[in-house]
């Protein structure tokens, strides 16, 4: 059983009667030794961890199906727990879909025809995906083959697209009646100069050549409107997540209700458990020990691996030793520690999502070998600092001042202070021999 660094720190108070006697330096009518060693400290680690999933995805659709009202929940087609899949709706407000697409990069803006980037070239991958081809149009750039493809996506899942420009019909059908006036002008012109082709008349090439410019021009306003019209993908309507099928593991709203903030929360990847190490237990787990992950609610329990552990200490955590028997080792935000990451080595079930768990490291050791002694050897000095009283071969007896550090099955890797000195093969005070403890009335 692991000792918990409080309890250790406790167990320095307490002295025994040899102890007692040597403060007084008195010699104790006799002691009971163990010898120092030089060893790997090994011990099976337990802690508490939490069952986490490689993402996490907050669905804050406060935008969606927003004109000038605000958004309600008006449709929730999965539910808490339920399996969710590339181009699936998830939530639908105020009359508009909130769907999830495959990428990484988190939806920012409002994606529209022209416009290009990475969340564009993203966009054309995660469509394509689902069978909508973004044609000839380039990576990364929205245009007429994106546009057909999200066209196709939106009837794919039962919905109309938002235009662009709310205005581009009627501004297109305007454009589109410029260029036929212009043609008409241009050829209108060209008839009268080829009427009078034998009489050379200045006017008449004057007024062909402005009639073409105006064609020319009239076009190219028509193809920019063409380009700049069609289906716009809002921010609001779409999230991306990196591995499915993801998970719903949090739901936020109900139908009829205002979104203010979180509607949903998908999870996705890999389940992994993170646990937080102690500055005792630290020392003692490395990756690649074997593990075991037991969920005392469901009965899982299943081998594991430990994938890594963090060299910086955080403020914050979850993870004290399971059997500690220590009530006062605080919170998980009080004890914080180094965190470990521990995969099982089957897949687990996505109901586990966020629950607490008992992890067990199997036969966890020190990287390199240490001074060890028994717990018991360690006392406190009057100035709190930890002590080992060294026994000589001549029966002197000499206090060494030693930092305790990594415990385990029972004993404590140490190292003398400064100045101190402490070898493998010296033997220290672990208790007191007694001899016969009858008291005189024989009992």
């Amino acid at each position: 059983m692991l000792l918990a660094a409080a309890g250790v720190a406790a167990s320095f108070l307490v002295k025994s009667p040899a102890q007692v006697a040597l403060d007084t330096d008195a010699p104790p009518p006799g002691v009971i030794t163990a010898r120092v060693e030089h060893r790997l400290l090994t011990d099976s680690v337990i802690l508490r961890g939490t069952v986490t999933a490689g993402q996490s995805v907050l669905v804050n659709p406060t935008g969606a199906g927003n004109e000038g009202g605000r958004p309600v929940t008006t449709r929730m087609p999965i539910r808490m727990g339920g399996r969710v899949n590339a181009g699936q709706v998830v939530l639908e407000v105020s009359g508009r879909p909130v769907f999830v697409l495959k990428g990484s990069l988190p939806a920012y803006r409002d994606i529209s025809p022209g416009t290009v980037g990475k969340d564009v070239k993203q966009l054309q991958q995660a469509l394509s995906m689902l069978g909508h081809s973004y044609g000839s149009d380039g990576l990364g750039t929205f245009g007429a083959g994106t546009k057909r493809a999200l066209n196709s996506f939106y009837d794919s899942i039962g919905y109309k697209p938002i235009p662009s420009n709310s205005e581009s019909a009627d501004q297109l059908e305007a454009a589109e009646d410029g260029v036929v006036a212009a043609e008409r002008a241009l050829e209108d012109a060209k008839d009268a100069l080829g009427q009078n082709a034998s009489t050379p008349d200045g006017d008449l090439h004057k007024n062909a050549g402005r009639a073409g410019e105006d064609l020319a021009k009239a076009r190219r306003q028509l193809a920019k409107l063409r380009d700049s019209s069609g289906p716009m993908l809002p921010a609001a309507e779409v999230v991306y997540v990196r591995e499915f099928p993801a998970q719903v593991t949090q739901v936020s709203t109900s139908v009829g209700a205002a979104v203010a903030n979180t509607a949903l929360t998908l999870s996705s990847g890999e389940l992994v458990v993170h646990g937080y190490l102690q500055n005792y237990q630290k020392d003692l787990v490395r990756a690649g020990q074997k593990a075991h992950v037991l969920s005392e609610s469901s009965g899982d329990d299943v081998e594991a691996t430990v994938v890594s552990v963090g060299n910086t200490r955080l403020a914050s955590g979850k993870g004290q030793d399971a059997d500690s028997g220590n009530g006062d080792a605080g919170t998980p935000e009080q004890t914080g520690g180094y965190l470990m990451v521990v995969r099982p080595n089957q897949a687990i079930a996505s109901s586990l999502t966020g629950q607490d768990v008992r992890v067990t490291v199997e036969a966890a050791s020190t990287v390199a070998k240490a001074l060890v002694v028994p717990v018991s050897a360690i006392s406190s000095s009057a100035d709190g600092k930890s002590v080992v009283t060294v026994v000589e071969d001549s029966g002197a007896q000499r206090r060494v001042v030693v930092k305790a550090s990594t415990s385990g099955d029972g004993f404590i890797a140490v190292s003398p202070s400064a100045g101190e000195t402490l070898r493998e093969g010296d033997e220290v005070v672990v208790g007191a021999d007694r001899g016969d403890t009858t008291g005189e009335d024989g009992k």
